[in-house]
């Protein structure tokens, strides 16, 4: 059995499209920094992106932009780099790798190789739009979509922080690629099998051959089930070309990178009474299409009772994980990189209770991230925590469909497209009503919320929908959630079938709105919200839309109190503002004016950008060339603002040795003529007090504000990992 024809179809609320409104021109966001901002949180991973727009190259850049179906708009960060023949992007490794994974579009039809140039070794990296191009007609307002894939490489030697790496085309190679991001790991050695264990290769199984070691999986599975022992999948590649049921029985590979699973849907189970465990191995699989009626899927169906999926990285299928047959109950899904899918990352669908989806990395899926849809019976009880999803292309980030008692919390999602929001909380497609206590805490989004292609208003970085009935009864509870740079409004609240249905019972405290293209709240159905202190900056239009449909209902009741940096409500329900259209706001006192503006270096070491001392991410930062002082770092605040203090930090890790660096604060109104704020003076700079040196001084207009670096004894750079400009 699969999945049901999927839900896509009932995006389009006519009500809603049919409703008259209007869209001003010039909907596209505005356009990002040339190193796009970062945010912490999610998942703890393995491996360190660098980004191809923040590295050296000769090639094109391609975006910033938002623009459904463009190429740069499924990018992180919404930029990358093109390349042609005798081209290249350079990446500076901000940690010792022995690997690479590039993230890469072809021109569509193509394949072929890249080149991957290190230390005078020239590595081939197949690559393929195999995988790219998708096209879901079925679903109202998508596009062709899902443009990027994944090619991974060991390099044959181990390199140190600081290292360059090459992604190029040389002769021979595809004619065009786009790159948009690479991730350098430090991979372990193969793992050895468990004492114990049965060998799947003593039941048939070849690897790196074209047989099909369906039936040795079987009879190995059935071996280590009798016995009560592992089944041990050794290193290599192994061809599954017809799904496998497994019940009360453990499946270890050598690690993601040397066991390979390669079919369309290597588990499918119809029934299991659970204590499946999966760990340690790869699924590759070749769907070029989504086709909702087969299930192509890693993992299909039902897991059971206190089930494991750990450490598995899969790629290239339908979907992740698709639980669905019956009921499943305390599953752990941990530490798995799932990239590429056509549709779902994992999706919960319907009776799965108690379990905890956690520090997991999801990339380029081509719909859901993490989706709970209580479908049929209620998914309750779960927890998904300290994931990061990056580019869902038709969908949202992390989803919750209606059940009880579940909490989303300490997780990033990043770069989402059209028809998708950052993080949905919904009464949607045919799902059991949301119940209980729901519970999202200190999640962030990043650029998340899109330009709805049938509604043609945004959807949110945040959003609750009441589209199939209305959200009471239920206590929904948001804390400490960060909005950044959201492209347009930052939090929603809609009945997506446009009848008005109220949404209740919603408290949301302690967020922070760091930039947003329209409205911190968007409000277009009734109910009441409670909304307390919560702080704006960077409002591109006004605080709050509140225009009911249908125009006959009351409009939405905000309560709470300590809210900050977003007065103001739009005026005219008849038309939609476009992004970043309205005046500009004053900051609020205190504000960090600096974060995520642009921002230069006289010089820069690679891998170290300056946009690392705006990315508000202690953990990175910026590096001046070596031994080559004066240097300088400026940020162009985006307009005049009176300010009236400077915080520099360095990274707070106790690796970084106290240190003084002798610094000039200088400001400017036009970039071009500079006054001295603060003369020239040591800093110290202490890890045991955090690494940060702070200054005041009178308040003063300035737009850009530039630091002069003449010295550092503990390293003979400038060096900073945020550089705040703190608004008067």
């Amino acid at each position: 059995m699969s999945p049901i024809p999927r839900r896509r179809a009932a995006l389009l609320a006519a009500a809603l499209a049919a409703s008259g409104l209007t869209v001003l021109a010039g909907g596209t966001p505005a356009a990002a920094a040339t190193c796009p901002a970062t945010a912490s949180g999610g998942a703890s991973v393995p491996f360190r992106t660098v980004e191809a727009e923040c590295s050296a190259t000769n090639g094109s850049a391609v975006g910033p932009d938002y623009t459904q179906a463009s190429i740069a708009s499924e990018a992180s960060g919404r930029q990358a780099v093109r390349i042609t023949t005798g081209q290249y992007v350079e990446f500076t490794l901000p940690t010792a790798a022995n690997s690479i994974n590039v993230h890469y579009n072809l021109p569509d039809g193509s394949s072929g190789r890249l080149t991957v140039s290190v230390n005078g070794t020239k590595l081939a990296l197949p690559v393929t739009s195999r995988y790219s191009y998708v096209d879901t007609s079925w679903i109202p307002g998508a596009k062709t979509h899902h443009f990027f894939d994944d090619a991974r490489l060991l390099l044959g030697q181990n390199l140190a922080a600081g290292a360059k790496v090459r992604v190029e085309a040389d002769s021979g190679d595809v004619g065009q690629a786009t790159i948009d991001l690479a991730d350098f790991e430090q991979v372990g050695g193969a793992g050895t099998k468990p004492a114990n264990a049965l060998s799947v290769t003593d039941y048939g199984a070849t690897a790196n051959d074209s047989s099909d070691d369906s039936q040795a999986f079987r009879n190995g599975l059935a071996a280590a089930r009798a016995q009560g022992r592992e089944l041990w999948v050794p290193q290599g590649r192994f061809e599954i070309g017809s799904a496998l049921q497994i019940d009360q029985t453990t499946v270890r590979g050598a690690g993601p990178w040397y066991t390979v699973l390669h079919g369309n849907n290597i588990f499918n189970n119809g029934s299991a009474s659970g204590n499946i465990k999966l760990y340690d191995f790869a699924v590759f699989g070749d769907v070029t299409e989504r086709n909702d009626g087969s299930p192509d899927n890693a993992f299909h169906g039902v897991l059971g009772t206190g089930s494991v999926v750990s450490g598995l990285w899969i790629q290239d299928t339908k979907c992740g994980l698709w639980l669905m047959n019956g009921a499943s109950s305390n599953l752990t899904i941990e530490n798995n990189r799932i990239l590429d899918t056509q549709a779902d990352g994992v999706n919960f669908d319907g009776a799965v209770t108690n379990s905890a989806l956690r520090n997991n990395y999801l990339r380029n899926n081509g719909d859901d991230g993490l989706a709970l849809w209580s479908n049929g019976q209620a998914d309750s009880g779960n927890t998904i925590a300290n994931n990061t999803v990056v580019q869902p292309n038709l969908a949202n980030g992390i989803a919750l469909y209606g059940g009880s008692n579940n909490t989303v919390s300490g997780n990033l999602v990043q770069d989402t497209n059209a028809l998708g929001g950052g993080y949905l909380v919904a009464n949607r497609f045919n799902s059991v009503p949301l119940s209980g206590t729901v519970t999202l805490s200190n999640n962030t989004a990043l650029r998340a919320g899109a330009l709805d292609p049938n509604w043609q208003f945004g959807v949110g970085a945040l959003w609750f929908d009441a589209r199939d009935q209305a959200i009471t009864g239920v206590t929904i509870r948001v804390t400490g959630f960060t909005a950044i740079q959201s492209p347009y409004e930052a939090i929603q609240f809609i009945d997506g079938n446009g009848a008005g249905k109220p949404i209740q019972g919603i408290t949301i405290d302690g967020v922070s709105v760091q930039g947003v293209g329209t409205f911190v709240a968007q409000s277009q159905t009734q109910g009441t919200v409670s909304i307390s202190n919560l702080t704006a900056s960077g409002v591109g239009v006004t605080g709050t839309y509140n225009c009911p449909y249908p125009t006959s209902i009351p409009r939405m009741t905000f309560t709470g109190s300590g809210n900050n940096g977003w007065t103001g409500t739009w005026g005219d329900c008849s038309t939609w503002p476009a992004p970043n259209s309205g005046p500009p706001q004053p900051p609020q006192p205190g504000t960090n004016l600096a974060r995520g503006k642009a921002i230069t270096a006289s010089e820069s070491q690679g891998g170290f950008p300056p946009s690392n001392a705006v990315d508000g991410d202690a953990g990175s930062y910026w590096e001046s060339a070596n031994n080559a002082f004066p240097q300088t770092l400026t940020v162009d605040l985006g307009a005049a603002a009176s300010i009236d203090k400077v915080t520099l930090k360095l990274p707070p890790s106790s690796a970084w040795g106290a240190r003084t660096q002798t610094v000039t604060i200088s400001g400017s109104t036009d970039g071009g003529s500079y006054t001295t704020l603060v003369g020239s003076r040591g800093y110290p700079f202490d890890p045991a007090s955090g690494n940060t040196a702070s200054v005041s001084f009178a308040a003063t207009s300035q737009r850009f504000v530039r630091l002069t670096f003449t010295g550092n004894t503990g390293w003979p750079a400038g060096q900073a990992s945020e550089f705040e400009v703190v608004a008067a």
